[in-house]
Formats: structure tokens, sequence, C-alpha cells
């Protein structure tokens, strides 16, 4: 039986596949290459089947208590006047959360408690496969057998870079790199997302009602650059090269906060798109799998609905091949829709002038009041409820 499970990333998707492999009685083991908990990041959704897996864990009530509680978008020109917004009402209803991915990520790794083994400060270097299961080597020298790995560790996986190929194979870059960072919690908008423009950049502040720190957001246009994605000084001259001719608004004073806030991210926007989410005993999941990019807002979503498939598909198929390919063929469809991304890039980046005109006349009809009630309404359900896998629902 399959029950050494190895899993590499301690995220959304890795935090909620070692919670309900637990639950189904197999033994994970999580690794995770930081110190500790990432605790910052920005804000993700947890809606339609994730809200019904996290209901499943006993921890939704949690998260809508930790909701970051923001009602809307404010437009300004340079000199800070509003010249459009966007109302969303309350976040939240209809079951639907924004909630800070540090928040998140805590609250999956204190539900899947003692019952998973948690392996900080290191990651895989190498893995070899026979019929039996597979060897693992760490950067920290020792080895280790489990049954099967999968891989949780993001966009940028070096275990499906081992498993699978290269990243170019899979990666597709989309056109825009983002940037987001800590900020004054003096600036901005309470309860709001405050967003200037010029062509192609965006520069923002995003003020969480229920949280005192404020986060700086930066979007601009470009094709692919060259740089390591681990090597965060090249991330910040790359930064600071696309914002630092921006003299209006705040752009200069949250470019020098965001340089050197040590939890400074930075990324492009890209997807992952695989034929196959497993090779042999090797299985992906999350944003490993199928990046949608944070302009889908469907990343958590995705993560904790096809984690929950998959260890379900793990504890009660015959064996892991048929497990694997159970997951996909539940998961994929869900997957692809979300991969269709809307018009979110072009509203927050407008290309010219006449974009941003058009965005902010656009923003200031009264219908936008409504906008973000109608696409919960319009958005489509998964076709079928999610399967049960035999797990009691937590207390």
């Amino acid at each position: 039986m399959n029950e050494r499970i190895l899993i590499s990333g301690a995220g959304i998707a890795g935090q909620t596949l070692a919670y309900w492999l637990a639950r189904h009685g197999l033994r994970p083991t999580v690794v995770e290459r930081a110190p500790g908990l990432r605790t910052g990041g920005n804000g993700v959704d947890v809606r339609d089947h994730a809200t019904e897996v996290a209901e499943r864990m006993g921890i939704m009530a949690r998260i809508r208590a930790a909701a970051a509680d923001v009602g809307g978008i404010t437009f300004v020109d340079g000199a800070g006047k509003g010249v459009a917004r966007i109302d969303m009402g309350r976040l939240g209803s209809g079951g639907e959360v924004e909630i800070m991915r540090g928040d998140l990520v805590a609250l999956l790794h204190e539900a899947a408690g003692s019952g998973v083994e948690h392996v900080f400060g290191d990651s895989i270097r190498a893995l070899t496969q026979d019929a039996d299961g597979v060897s693992v080597s760490f950067e920290s020298g020792g080895t280790r057998r489990f049954d099967l790995v999968v891989a949780a560790d993001g966009p940028h996986s070096a275990v499906r870079r081992l498993a699978f190929g290269p990243p170019e194979r899979f990666v597709r870059h989309m056109g825009h790199y983002f940037a987001f960072a800590n900020a004054d919690s003096a600036l901005g908008q309470d309860r709001r997302v405050t967003m200037y423009n010029v062509p192609g950049k965006m520069a923002g502040l995003y003020r969480s009602g229920n949280h005192a720190q404020a986060k700086s957001y930066f979007i601009f246009r470009s094709g692919p650059l060259a740089y390591d994605h681990r090597d965060v000084e090249a991330q910040r001259l790359l930064l600071r090269a696309a914002f630092e001719r921006e003299t209006s608004w705040r752009v200069r004073e949250l470019l020098d906060g965001a340089l050197g806030d040590p939890d400074f991210y930075f990324d492009a926007l890209s997807q992952v798109r695989m034929p196959s989410w497993s090779s042999g005993r090797v299985a992906l999941v999350g944003d490993a799998a199928h990046c949608a990019t944070p302009a889908s807002g469907a990343g958590a979503e995705l993560s904790i609905v096809g984690a929950y498939r998959l260890a379900g598909e793990l504890a009660t198929a015959a064996d892991h091949l048929t497990a694997f390919r159970r997951y996909e063929e539940g998961h994929r469809a869900l997957v692809e829709r979300k991969q269709q991304i809307g018009p979110n890039v072009r509203l927050m980046v407008p290309k010219n002038r006449l974009g941003m005109w058009a965005r902010n006349a656009f923003a200031r009809l009264p219908v936008m009041g409504a906008m973000a009630s109608v696409e919960r309404l319009m958005r489509p359900a998964d076709a079928a409820p999610l399967p049960g896998y035999g797990a009691a629902v937590a207390t």
C-alpha cells in the first residue's frame, strides 16, 4: 500500500494534501525549503468547492473570521485624486472569502496537526523511482525512501523539473511581471485597493480591514526577462528599472519601501500547462501542476480542491496509477476553465492612455456597483459535487 508520501512544499496545496492524507490514515511528510511557514503573500480567494473542502476540514468559520475585508478599488490620478472606483460589496457574501495567503496557510497547517511530519529548511535534490518506491536525496545530505512523491512547490517547482523536464516545456509567460511587499500602514484608504496607472504599469496599495499592515503592489508589461527566480537582488533591480522614473502619486515612496522590505516578492505572470500531472510515482498538485496566474483569482481554489481530490483518490483507489488518473479526470475541467483569464489584467494595467480612459469611464458607470455580485452569479458551477471519499467531516 502507498502509505509513505512525501510532499514538497508547505503552501496551500501541500498543507491541504497533508491534512487529507492523514485523515485517510496515510503517512504524509512535508518538506519545505523555507525555515518555517511562509507568512507573507497577497489576498487569495476561497470559493465554490474550496469552501466546501474547508467546511469539511472544520476551518471555514475561522477563514471567514480572518477575511481580508476589502470593499473595492479606487483608481487615482498622479495627484492622488480618485478618477473611478469599483465597489465590490461585502466580500465573503455568497460563501466567497478573500483571505491573506499567509493566514490561510497558517490555518491549514494548524488543521494538519501532529498527524503530519514537517521538515523545514530542506528540499529535494534528486529522486530515483523504481517498481516499489522512490529514493529521495535531500539538500541537507540525507536520503529517505517513500512510496510516492507529490510536488506542491509552486510554478517554479524543482520536483517537476526533476521528474518531468525543464520549465520551458510547461510554463507560459503571460506578458507581465508583478511584485508585492509590505507598505507603510498609514498609506491608502482603509478596506480598499488604491491603483495608479501609467500605460503598461500599475502601482497600488492594499489595505485590509482586518490587518494593520498595508501592502504595495506593482505590475508592468514586459516580454520574458532573464533572471534567476531565487535571486531576490536581481528581482529588485528589475522592479527598480521598471518604476524608478515614475514620480507621480506615491510611486517613489512605495518603490523605496518595497525594495527595502525583506518580504519582497517578485515573479512573472505565467501559467503552467501540462499534458499530464503524474509520472510514475511522482504527481503534481496546485501551482506546480496548473498555475493559472494570480490574475485569475483561482490559485487557492484550484490548490485546495485538487489536493482534496488527490488525497481522496490515493486513499480509495486500488493503486497509485489509478488514483493519479482519477484525480486528473476529476480536476482538469475546472483547471481549464479557470485558466481562461478574463479582463482582470487589462483592467488593472491598460496598455495605453486610451485604454486607461475607457477603463475609468466604464468603472464610473452605475452598473459597476453590482459587478462583483453579478460575476459570482454568472460564474459556472462545477457540474458534479465533490466526492466524499468516506472521510468524516471535521468537528
